[in-house]
């Protein structure tokens, strides 16, 4: 993962500070009390134009941002930080349609939560995106090779041997260490689900697709047809080491 980028600031037990992006100001102050009490530092935007310019300007640790903003949606903001930043991206969603939601992840959110929602649930999806991405920074260093491709566990770079890759979320990245450190395993998405979250919602194991597909995007030679990532048709995935 390029050093550079904001959320490679996360380390240590500094204070983390979080972005929220809502227009509705009663859900922004309510999160915004709950994290606080929580022990992080809460900054808020109103609207996509003001997300996108505090983003740039304070380096948010992590976003939580709603979907059904006005004028510059959520998607699109999604699209413009994940242009800089892989910082991690919780979507606020009142739509129920899932495909807006399968939108938002494989455009690189790391994780969504339905109107109304628990700001208790919320600071928990917090908390275990923050811990993953700790984790992922302890000594020692564990370097994964699988195929062409190498996997620095602490860095959280994914490089092939002959090509340049795009950037990999934290998300993505786990699901992809997950599937490689057990080349030819079949996970089903919940296995998977609870690899990177630590819970398994059946309601959120589509959301598995997306990221995949995301992956696959970036890290296959060609998308279309796959060489590392395998779909197991009524079961899952598996990473084919050939």
């Amino acid at each position: 993962m390029n050093p550079g980028l904001p959320y490679q600031k996360i380390r240590g037990n500094f204070m983390k500070t979080i972005l929220i992006v809502d227009d509705e100001p009663k859900i922004v102050q309510l999160v915004k009390d709950y994290l606080e009490r929580a022990g992080f530092s809460v900054q808020a935007a109103g609207d996509g134009n003001k997300a996108l310019a505090m983003a740039k300007s304070i380096n948010p640790d992590l976003i939580v941002l709603d979907l059904g903003l006005p004028g510059m949606d959520g998607l699109d903001v999604t699209r413009e930080i994940r242009k800089y930043s892989n910082a991690p991206i919780i979507m606020l969603t009142a739509r129920s349609e899932e495909s807006d939601k399968l939108i938002g992840l494989e455009l690189g959110a790391d994780d969504y939560l339905t109107k109304p929602f628990s700001p208790k649930e919320l600071v928990a999806r917090v908390r275990v995106l923050f811990r993953r991405i700790e984790a992922d920074r302890e000594p020692p260093s564990e370097i994964l090779r699988v195929a062409d491709l190498t996997l620095d566990i602490p860095r959280m770079r994914v490089t092939a041997e002959e090509r340049t890759l795009e950037e990999l979320t934290p998300t993505e990245f786990e699901l992809l260490a997950e599937l490689a450190r057990y080349p030819g395993r079949v996970f089903t998405r919940s296995q998977l689900l609870n690899a990177v979250h630590g819970f398994a919602i059946e309601s959120y194991e589509r959301a598995i697709d997306a990221h995949i597909k995301n992956i696959r995007r970036k890290i296959e030679p060609n998308p279309r047809e796959p060489r590392y990532i395998l779909t197991v048709y009524g079961v899952g995935y598996k990473f084919e080491d050939r």
